[in-house]
């Protein structure tokens, strides 16, 4: 009865994550007013919202005005009964299994609001986050609290400096402007200073140049031509200074990590004001706080996920011939993958590889 329960529920909480991608980005109150067809505004009754049931009775039309609805509900609703009942045959029932259901909503939601939208919001990727710390922290799943936060600021700090090299690329190595008080620029810097001094010490650094341009009104930040190009010949010349090598890789993305998503949650309180442009970018940083996310459910796994997201998106990019996508969708297929299945997927890739 466990996966027939957790089917079902997969299927009620599905429902309700399409209200959740429809009202969130717009700033509407996902609780009110009742669901309303979104062509005659008429409300729903309790026949037209069955999960999947409703919609192949009603043939894919709304009951009073006759118009189309359109296939995502049932799709969204399909796929989180799946999900649910995939996780059911992994756990059984406890608050660990109910953990994993949140974990799998969270990320339906995502996947579809950065198809509708290219944005990633900052309620769901910073919920995502602190429930998997949460979960650490109290039940020591996933994982023990230390790994969580580890697995967090290492996936967000990766992610973040991929993020910088590649909007640095596209910019054609122009400098790109500095945020007030703190931005892309301190993450940066936290991951050079990270490498050769340690995560603290980077993440104190790059903090005091965030107040000193929170108090100042102007950017006190070193340019990213200066800290991107120097932190690979850093870590290069780290067992000359002394350095182990990893302890210093280790150190910028710990720092940079933290930097990161220090630095979106302070964005996601106080929003960039209205009016302001914002620069052209070859990767967001809404990315880099969901796998800062993914990093406190799987741990290092996390690259793991952010290696088949690429794969994942690169491939739906040359299939449906598209320059640009949101990558959201695909982090969270690698996320879920990386989860149930992470442990096999690495052993049967050094099989391959022929060093297991």
């Amino acid at each position: 009865m466990w996966p027939l329960f957790a089917l079902v529920l997969g299927l009620l909480v599905g429902s309700f994550l399409n209200v959740v991608i429809h009202r969130l980005p717009k700033g509407e109150s996902i609780v009110f007013p009742p669901s309303r067809c979104p062509h005659c505004a008429h409300r729903l009754s309790a026949l037209d919202l069955v999960p999947v049931f409703s919609y192949l009775g009603l043939r894919g039309r709304c009951r009073y005005c006759g118009k189309p609805i359109s296939p995502r509900y049932p799709l969204v609703e399909g796929l989180t009964g799946g999900l649910f009942l995939l996780a059911a045959l992994f756990y059984p029932p406890s608050v660990e299994a109910l953990l994993v259901f949140a974990f799998l909503g969270f990320l339906v939601a995502l996947s579809f609001i950065d198809l509708d939208t290219f944005e990633l919001p900052d309620a769901l990727t910073y919920g995502l986050l602190f429930l998997g710390l949460l979960g650490a922290w109290l039940l020591s799943f996933p994982l023990p609290f230390g790994e969580a936060l580890d697995g967090a600021l290492l996936a967000a700090g990766g992610l973040g400096l991929i993020a910088g090299y590649a909007n640095l690329f596209m910019r054609r190595f122009q400098e790109g402007r500095a945020e007030v008080p703190v931005g892309p620029h301190q993450v940066h810097m936290a991951a050079l200073f990270g490498a050769l001094l340690g995560p603290g010490v980077g993440m104190a650094l790059a903090f005091l140049t965030w107040a000193l341009s929170g108090r100042t009104g102007k950017p006190l930040v070193l340019p990213d031509r200066l800290t991107l190009p120097l932190l690979p010949l850093a870590l290069l010349l780290a067992p000359a200074l002394g350095l182990d090598l990893l302890a210093s890789l280790k150190g910028a993305l710990l720092a940079a990590g933290g930097l990161a998503l220090a630095g979106g949650l302070y964005w996601a309180l106080r929003p960039v004001p209205e009016g302001e442009d914002e620069e052209p970018v070859a990767l967001g940083y809404g990315d880099v706080k969901l796998l800062g996310a993914l990093g406190a459910w799987l741990g290092l796994y996390a690259f793991l996920a952010l290696f088949l997201g690429v794969f994942a998106g690169a491939l739906a990019g040359l299939l449906f011939r598209q320059r640009k996508i949101p990558f959201g969708p695909y982090l969270a297929l690698g996320g879920v993958a990386a989860f149930f299945f992470g442990p096999a997927i690495w052993e049967a890739y050094l099989r391959l590889l022929g060093v297991y």
